[in-house]
C-alpha cells in the first residue's frame, strides 16, 4: 500500500528577487514523499511548489488540502485521478514527481532520457532580475561573460526609460545576431499604454516579451497580440485554467505569439502536455520555464523539458543558483546549458516530515 508524507521548507534568496509584483527574500514550499510500505527505504520525492500571490491554489486551505491528498494517496490506484483539486497545481506537480520518481526506483529521476544519463544538455536563458540600473548592467555583464546567447529581462519594475537605456546598452554591444533578447513584463503595462511600450521597445529587436498586462483580459490581450510589433507569450494567462474547454477559449480568444509553461503554475506535467498539444494545433509556440522551485521541483521540469522537442530553443530553467540553503543536487550549468551530473548524488536534510 502507498503511504505519503510532506513538509514545510523554507528557502532563503541570496538577493532580494524583484518583480514587478513583489520583492521576495524567501520563499515557502513544501515536499511531499510517497513509499510503499513494503519497501519504506525506497521513496519518490516531489516538491508542491507553492508561489504566493500568483498560483491559483494560494489558498488557505493550502496544507489542509496536501496533507488530505498525502492521506487520501493510500487508497489511490495508477490509471486514477490523483486525489486532489486539479485547481492546486502545485500539489498536482508535487504528486506526479514523487509517483514517476517511485516507479523509477527512488533514485530522483523522474522522466529518464539521455540528458538524466549524462549525455545530452538543455540550452538555457541568462535570467537578469530587476534591480537598480547600475545593479542591472553589472547582472547583464556576467551573464553575457558567462557565455549566454540568449538574456531574459524582468522589466516593469524601476522607470521605463531606464529600462530603454539599459535594453540600449546591451545593443550597442551586442547585436541580435550575436544575442537574443527576451523581455517579461509580468503585467507591468496597461492595456492603454501596452502597445505605446511595445513600439518603443522594438526597435531593440527584442525576440518575444511576456505578459505586457495582467491577466484575464482577453479582449484587451487579443488586441495587443494582433497588434504588437514584438511577439507576445502568456504566461500568467495560464495559470488558473484547468480544463480542456477554457485552454481552447483562451488561445483561440488570444492567439498569442508563443506559451510559456510552468508545470508546477499550469497544472502539472499532465496538463503542461495538454497545453502543448493545443499550442501546436494552433501554431503557437512554446517553451518551459520554472517558478522559483528548489533543486527537487527544478530536476522535474529540467527531466521533463528534456523529453521534449524544443528544437534547440533556450528554454527559461533556473540554475540552483537563488537560494542559500537549496537541496544539493546534481544539477550543474555550464555556459549556457543545463546538465546532470551523474557522478554527483542528492543530499535531501532530514526533514520534519508530517502524515
Amino acid at each position: 500500500m502507498l503511504q505519503a508524507a510532506y513538509c514545510r521548507y523554507l528557502l532563503h534568496f541570496k538577493q532580494p528577487a524583484i518583480t514587478s509584483r513583489a520583492v521576495m527574500l524567501d520563499k515557502t514550499t513544501y515536499f511531499v514523499k510517497i513509499w510503499d510500505d513494503n519497501n519504506p527505504e525506497v521513496y519518490g520525492l516531489g516538491e508542491c511548489a507553492l508561489f504566493k500571490g500568483l498560483g491559483a491554489d494560494d489558498l488557505p486551505d493550502y496544507e489542509q488540502r496536501l496533507a488530505a491528498a498525502c492521506r487520501d494517496i493510500t487508497s489511490w490506484h495508477r490509471g486514477l485521478p490523483l486525489p486532489v483539486d486539479p485547481l492546486y497545481s502545485s500539489i498536482v506537480f508535487g504528486l506526479e514527481t514523487a509517483l514517476a520518481d517511485l516507479a523509477n526506483g527512488g533514485r530522483r529521476v523522474i522522466f529518464p532520457s539521455p540528458w538524466s544519463n549524462g549525455d545530452s544538455a538543455i540550452p538555457i536563458n541568462g535570467l537578469v532580475w530587476m534591480g537598480n540600473a547600475d545593479a542591472m548592467l553589472q547582472r547583464i555583464d556576467e551573464k553575457l561573460a558567462q557565455g549566454f546567447r540568449c538574456v531574459k529581462l524582468k522589466i516593469g519594475g524601476i522607470d521605463f526609460n531606464e529600462e530603454l537605456r539599459l535594453i540600449s546598452y546591451i545593443r550597442e554591444s551586442y547585436p541580435a545576431s550575436t544575442l537574443q533578447l527576451r523581455l517579461d513584463a509580468n503585467g507591468a503595462f496597461t492595456p492603454d499604454n501596452a502597445l505605446i511600450h511595445l513600439d518603443r521597445l522594438a526597435r531593440y529587436d527584442i525576440h518575444s516579451i511576456e505578459q505586457p498586462i495582467k491577466p484575464r483580459q482577453w479582449d484587451a490581450m487579443s488586441r495587443i497580440s494582433r497588434e504588437s510589433p514584438i511577439d507576445i507569450a502568456l504566461d500568467e494567462e495560464l495559470i488558473g485554467i484547468v480544463t480542456l474547454d477554457r485552454m481552447e477559449k483562451m488561445l483561440d480568444a488570444i492567439m498569442p505569439r508563443y506559451i510559456i509553461l510552468k508545470p508546477s503554475l499550469c497544472g502539472g506535467f499532465g496538463m503542461a502536455s495538454s497545453w502543448i498539444s493545443e499550442a501546436d494545433k494552433r501554431g503557437i509556440g512554446r517553451w518551459v520555464t520554472s517558478a522559483l522551485e528548489s533543486n527537487v521541483g527544478l530536476n522535474a521540469i529540467a527531466q521533463w523539458t528534456a523529453t521534449l522537442d524544443t528544437r534547440d530553443m533556450p528554454q527559461g530553467l533556473g540554475t540552483g543558483a537563488l537560494y542559500t540553503d537549496n537541496i544539493t543536487s546534481p544539477l550543474r550549468q555550464t555556459g549556457d546549458v543545463l546538465r546532470y551530473d551523474t557522478e554527483a548524488s542528492w543530499q535531501i536534510p532530514q526533514l520534519p516530515w508530517k502524515r
